[in-house]
């Protein structure tokens, strides 16, 4: 409202400053409210693309892209308020100068917060608990990962015996217990806790304002995976996570299914292209079925170009390996490009698979790799994906060693999931398939 409508709004006496330009209580709460709105909503956009809880982010560049998707995501839903509510509409030039400052604003923010954690005199002082490969290795990963804000103290504990590194712990924690401690946290790596854990130490830390983090909680936030070494099933029972609500499936079941469908729509132009290529590389049929294991533990048929001769399994079911000699050369460039897997959309249309997600197994492979691998059969709490944390992060694996560490990212997942880490794993996916990474 302008002109005599603000003169109309405003107390006697004030319709000079009406005229004069300024806005009437009417419009000020107008606007207002528009304000609370959209901080509102970027509020939720950031909490749901994860940007409050930077612990389950491993590398920086992850915070801008989830910066950009709230920022995308914002523009999109307000664009769409705006078409279905016209009385909501926001000047033009206002909402681009808007976001546009907001962009700015907040990499700013990011990129001052990494330079202040990049100076020594704001890094946190920590000290390692704990003795051999678990400490040792989170050292390394300490001293390499200058982002992570910490410095490395010492790690007393490195002593061979059992009694004389049980009192070189006692000694390092004590010289800490004093009313301004001078280290600001303990990272406990301490592989064998019996008889050996010094709770009263910890406990007078921790009283003295001592943050006190395990190891595995503080590998899992800088590498993004649970690692096995150490994992027991009390991780699983007092841990945030692991909780699959309704309602959150019901989102990514959502956005699986569009994505899924607008995947294939897509590649239809391509598809007779795609079918000769496979007819003329090598005699057989142009789809290849695989049974699969999918959501808890049923079978599924899953669907895929075929990139192997047909006698490729004449001796039994074998992992793909690198340079493998079954797969002929058009197979060779679907399997790194992935256009091998775009028929595998249709099982994300019919449930059978959700678009990210752990990669399905075969079912000759899983009671071998269950009873080898703890916490195998986790993989099957949810349903299987075209493609998965394990697979941007770390690749194809072939071997007992990689299905480990494959499923060490896959429980991640599984304890993280949230519709900005499927987001972010689409775009890794992207990414991956350009430079042709992690296939066999």
């Amino acid at each position: 409202m302008r002109g005599a409508d603000c003169k109309r709004l405003l107390p006697a006496g004030d319709d000079s400053t009406a005229g004069a330009g300024y806005l009437s209580r009417a419009e000020l709460r107008e606007w207002g409210l528009k304000i609370l709105g959209l901080t509102i909503l970027t509020l939720l956009c950031s909490y749901y693309f994860d940007l409050y809880e930077p612990q389950r982010i491993s590398a920086n560049w992850e915070i801008y892209f989830r910066l950009l998707l709230v920022l995308g995501f914002l523009s999109f839903l307000l664009s769409a308020i705006i078409y279905l509510f016209p009385a909501a509409d926001i000047a033009h030039y206002v909402l681009l100068l808007g976001l546009i400052f907001l962009t700015l604003a907040l990499v700013a923010w990011r990129s001052a917060y990494e330079w202040i954690i990049g100076r020594e005199m704001f890094r946190e002082r920590v000290y390692v608990l704990g003795a051999g490969d678990r400490a040792q290795t989170i050292v390394n990963l300490l001293e390499a990962r200058k982002d992570a804000g910490m410095e490395v103290l010492g790690w007393d504990g490195v002593v061979a015996d059992r009694d004389q590194r049980k009192e070189a712990i006692h000694a390092a924690l004590e010289r800490f217990s004093v009313p301004k401690p001078p280290v600001d946290r303990v990272i406990v790596a301490i592989e064998d806790r019996r008889g050996e854990f010094p709770v009263r130490e910890l406990l007078k830390l921790r009283f003295n304002g001592v943050v006190i983090e395990d190891a595995g909680t503080l590998l899992e936030r800088l590498t993004g995976k649970l690692h096995l070494d150490g994992l027991h099933p009390s991780s699983f029972i007092y841990s945030e996570g692991f909780r699959v609500k309704p309602s959150q499936q019901i989102a990514r079941r959502i956005v699986s299914t569009l994505t899924a469908a607008v995947g294939l729509l897509l590649f239809l132009p391509f598809f007779p292209i795609v079918l000769l290529m496979v007819r003329l590389s090598s005699p057989g049929p142009i789809f290849f079925r695989q049974t699969r294991v999918g959501l808890g533990g049923k079978n599924f048929t899953v669907y895929k170009f075929r990139t192997m001769r047909t006698d490729a399994e004449v001796a039994g079911a074998k992992w793909a390996t690198k340079n493998d000699p079954r797969v002929t050369r058009v197979g060779m460039f679907m399997r790194k490009t992935r256009l091998d897997e775009v028929p595998q959309l249709w099982n994300v249309l019919r449930g059978d698979m959700g678009f990210v997600g752990p990669r399905p197994e075969r079912p000759e492979f899983v009671p071998w790799l269950t009873e080898q691998i703890p916490y195998f059969n986790l993989r099957h709490m949810i349903r299987p994906g075209l493609t998965g944390w394990a697979q941007v992060r770390y690749g194809y694996g072939a071997t007992l060693a990689e299905s480990r560490e494959k499923l060490e990212f896959d429980l991640y997942y599984i304890k993280h999931m949230t519709l900005g880490l499927d987001l972010l794993i689409m775009f890794e996916t992207i990414k991956t398939i350009i430079r042709r990474q992690g296939a066999q």
